[in-house]
């Protein structure tokens, strides 16, 4: 992706987080002033250290903060911004059901506090992660921006509610926002362990152990997996795009891939990496809550913001293989 021409200040939510993390990155490797947030509740220090460590003279600073408490405006109380990029988020469907009133918390508490910081700084724009799991039962695929059912979970619940707001604020307070619809991000720095794993550093790293993967379902469960360099050219390209009002962008590869499809993936990259896993695959019963198929149509992302997904599923795994086989052990 091109650079960013010109030096802006930017606030990323969740930066020590996953996507977070590969958002102050690109950011600060393009000469920009960063401000990150995050309560270290699930992201991690040292995915901030491992970014400042490739970055010489870092325009940054980290404030620990726990973005659903009214301490934030405090925090950011002088600080000013051209750009806010809200990835903080309690994420995790299985979470969600287990834990609603903390994931409400989190994702909606948090997600107004950073609508209203946007409207007193007066912030040319708003972007904030969204989901697919907005889309709930609508079978249809693939899935277009307009068409959403009814929502399974309290986390895609609190996602649906985010757009909501970020409407809302659009019509009475002329808040330019963007939301992206996220489709099974995946990538370096994402977090293999736990119970709320990602199901692609949590199935490499049982490879790599011969241990059991367990397979929600028959495996025949598809879903649209979008490599993290896609989204963060979705972010930024949002951020300095023209458009006005709210909308919503699915970013995805508009690509189907099955869970059978995407254990033979792993399996094939690990063996041509010297790991020939001796894991046994078994087969379990569905996740409440999840939904069957994933498959986004991107035409409006391309259209509105220019957005051209430059890696596939395997385009990704063969740039990130390496990154999850020394850390996901």
């Amino acid at each position: 992706m091109e650079a960013l021409n010109g030096k802006h200040k930017w606030l990323v939510t969740g930066c020590a987080g996953f996507i977070g993390s590969h958002l102050i990155e690109y950011l600060l490797k393009n000469n920009q002033t960063v401000v990150g947030v995050d309560n270290l509740a699930t992201g991690f220090q040292k995915n901030i250290d491992d970014v400042l460590s490739q970055v010489k003279n870092p325009d940054f600073e980290f404030l620990k903060v726990d973005i659903s408490k009214k301490e934030i405006f405090e925090v950011l109380q002088g600080k000013e911004f051209d750009y806010i990029l809200h990835q903080g988020a309690l994420g995790s469907v299985p979470r969600s059901i287990k834990d609603p009133l903390n994931s409400h918390q989190s994702n909606v508490d948090g997600f107004i506090h950073l609508l209203e910081i946007a409207r007193e700084k007066r912030v040319k724009k708003f972007v904030y992660a969204s989901s697919s799991s907005v889309y709930g039962d609508h079978p249809d695929l693939p899935k277009f921006e307009d068409k959403i059912g009814s929502v399974l979970s309290p986390y895609a619940a609190t996602k649906k509610i985010n757009e909501v707001y970020a409407g809302v604020y659009a019509h009475n307070y002329n808040l330019n926002s963007i939301g992206l619809r996220y489709f099974n991000v995946f990538g370096k720095r994402q977090d293999p362990d736990g119970a709320y794993a990602a199901v692609i550093p949590k199935w490499i790293a049982a490879f790599l152990k011969d241990e059991a993967v367990f397979i929600n379902g028959d495996g025949e469960t598809s879903r649209d997996f979008c490599y993290i360099k896609n989204v963060i050219q979705a972010n930024i390209k949002s951020a300095i795009s023209e458009t006005k009002g709210h909308e919503v962008l699915n970013i995805a590869c508009q690509a189907q891939t099955s869970l059978n499809e995407l254990k033979d993936l792993l399996l094939n990259f690990l063996k041509e990496k010297g790991h020939d896993s001796k894991s046994e695959i078994e087969y379990r019963d569905f996740r409440a809550g999840d939904v069957r198929h994933s498959l986004a149509n991107i035409d409006k992302a391309k259209k509105l913001i220019g957005y051209k997904p430059t890696h596939l599923i395997k385009e990704g795994l063969a740039e990130a293989i390496d990154w999850y086989i020394e850390n996901v052990k």
